[in-house]
């Protein structure tokens, strides 16, 4: 599995919660996952649902951990029906009114915090995505920021508001980053590395 996992393309994330799922079920029948069947894992899905109370999202990881396990490691013939997935509710997004995006703006500590947050806010990007951003990602001209290595590696872009133009444009003047458009720190000084 450790090595089917990367041939595949799976993020480091990814192979990290597969193979920590195998491992716990495993751990459940005290026996290798190899010499599990499908009634264990029928068992065991029940179990994360009703014993340990874990969200239908939850479970789903698990069960994709386990589908792989069992069809793409060990060449096993199960059915979608033999692992299904749990029914997971569709809820709509908690959305933000203006006073509270303003509130929010507002309590950054600096420029930085407060063009991470319009950032973040305004494309939507995730934290991963945002920390890999570079000065050359921001096309003013076209109005666009490149994303690059999304989730699953994908490249994309995403709008560039004129207002979140003008914040980047003050903080960089402020900031000066020369590749990371958020350099990190090193000892507690500013280094050019994400």
């Amino acid at each position: 599995m450790l090595e089917e996992l990367p041939r595949r393309n799976y993020a480091a994330t990814t192979i990290e919660n597969y193979i920590h799922a195998v491992e716990e079920f495993a751990k459940y029948f005290r026996r290798p996952p190899d010499r599990l069947n499908r009634e264990h894992l029928r068992e065991y899905q029940a179990y994360l649902l009703r014993e340990r109370k874990l969200e239908p999202r939850t479970v789903k990881l698990h069960v994709s951990a386990l589908r792989f396990f069992f069809v793409k490691t060990l060449k096993r013939r199960y059915l979608l029906e033999d692992i299904p997935f749990p029914k997971v509710p569709r809820r709509l997004p908690i959305i933000l009114s203006v006073e509270e995006v303003g509130r929010l703006l507002d309590s950054a500590r600096n420029l930085m915090d407060r063009t991470l947050l319009m950032v973040l806010y305004s494309t939507g990007m995730r934290n991963r995505e945002l920390r890999s951003l570079q000065v050359k990602d921001i096309d003013s001209k076209a109005m666009l920021i490149h994303i690059q290595h999304g989730k699953g590696g994908r490249d994309r872009y995403v709008p560039l508001s004129p207002k979140l133009l003008e914040t980047l444009r003050e903080y960089w003047r402020w900031m000066k980053p020369k590749t990371w458009l958020f350099p990190g720190t090193v000892d507690g000084w500013r280094a050019d590395k994400p």
